[in-house]
């Protein structure tokens, strides 16, 4: 087995980066975090701005943790705001869209949001093609495939929550709020945590596998778009204005991306270990990660993605105490949250105090992945409840 070594340029995530680097990002997450609050505190509210601080402290925090994620930050900073500043000198939004070249082609929402689906499907590509002629160049394009598609993708939300306000003041919001949103917040999430397993790991002979279930959701987006025009910005229900919004979805889909990403490395473990036991010689084989790595990572993403679902349901139940009086109404997207959350406790149960590992396990993993999409999507298409205004 082999693990493909790394370029210089990526760094590992357990080096800590120079003091002056950590000073500078944490200055620049304090300056802008001041801006925004300069711009839109007067339409914040004290639990808001909790949101706004907490968000700081924990960027800064993650940035220092993982210093490639302070370039994606400072990148999707200069194009958001190159996108802000473009319409509020051209005019409404329609004309603005219109006229302005790189708003129209490459930095208004929908525009950003294109290029993240048309990168993300080419990076899975381009990640077989690496694994199958083993590739260097080619890893390094999947990767920065990726890296560029999750990038278009932050501009694009961020656009988006500007956008909703330029339509109609009434319509604004985050862009975590209908189904189309949720999806592009998905696939970012998964990419970036991929990405940073991938740097952990040094290893990209599993990108194709992971980026395999972001292309799904991308596939499913674009038809969303062009069949439903799911791109369109509407008005929220009532439920969905307040500021749990902000925190209970971005956790939820930590948790999503993470089971998502744990499955498709149980996929590629199970497809290694055939081939292993066909062939104990076997070129595929050899190309990819140990089982041993891939089952700890399988584990680690699992863990990471339990414990942020696992707050995400508790915000959730908080959240329908304020909106419907009560914290658990056994609501059918409520009863398979929980069937969700049960299933990933018995996985870590079972793993940390019966020792399973390896195959079973990673069977195991995949069909965690069908329980959460049908959680996620399956229960919005075919069944009803309190949370219908999510529905296709």
């Amino acid at each position: 087995m082999q693990t493909d070594s790394y370029i210089n340029e990526f760094k590992s995530a357990d080096k800590k980066p120079f003091a002056l680097r950590d000073l500078a990002w944490a200055v620049f997450v304090i300056v802008g975090s001041y801006f925004a609050h300069l711009q839109y505190g007067h339409l914040m509210d004290v639990y808001e701005e909790g949101i706004l601080i907490g968000t700081a402290l924990s960027l800064i925090a993650l940035g220092r943790f993982w210093p490639s994620i302070q370039t994606v930050t400072v990148v999707t900073t200069a194009m958001t705001l190159l996108a802000l500043w473009t319409y509020q000198n051209n005019g409404d939004l329609i004309t603005a869209n219109e006229q302005a070249f790189f708003l129209k082609f490459l930095i208004s929402s929908q525009s950003a949001i294109m290029w993240m689906s048309a990168l993300f499907v080419l990076a899975t590509v381009t990640y077989f093609f690496a694994l199958y002629t083993k590739s260097d160049f080619a890893y390094k394009t999947a990767t920065f495939m990726v890296w560029s598609g999750s990038t278009f993708g932050l501009v694009g939300m961020m656009v988006r929550w500007r956008e909703s306000y330029l339509i109609n003041f009434d319509y604004g919001h985050i862009p975590v709020s209908s189904l189309y949103e949720v999806f592009i917040l998905f696939v970012v999430m998964t990419a970036l945590m991929y990405l940073y397993y991938e740097q952990r790991y040094k290893t990209r002979a599993l990108g194709g596998f992971v980026m395999l279930v972001i292309s799904a959701a991308v596939a499913f987006l674009l038809w969303y778009t062009f069949d439903k025009g799911a791109h369109v910005i509407q008005p929220l229900v009532p439920a969905l204005k307040s500021y749990w919004m902000k925190i209970h979805v971005p956790a939820n889909f930590v948790g999503y991306g993470a089971f998502s990403i744990a499955a498709m490395i149980g996929v590629a473990y199970l497809i290694t270990d055939k081939a292993l036991r066909t062939n104990p010689n076997s070129v595929f084989a050899t190309k990819m990660p140990s089982l041993e790595l891939m089952d700890d990572l399988m584990y680690k993403t699992i863990a990471l993605g339990f414990a942020f679902f696992t707050i995400a349901t508790v915000l959730g139940a908080m959240w329908a105490a304020e909106a419907w009086g009560g914290y658990w109404s056994w609501d059918p997207k409520e009863t398979w949250a929980l069937i969700v959350w049960l299933n990933y406790a018995a996985w870590l149960h079972i793993r940390m105090s019966k020792g399973w590992r390896g195959t079973p396990m990673a069977w195991w993993a995949f069909i965690g992945l069908l329980i959460t999409t049908f959680a996620f999507l399956g229960v919005n298409m075919f069944l009803s409840g309190l949370h219908s205004y999510g529905e296709l």
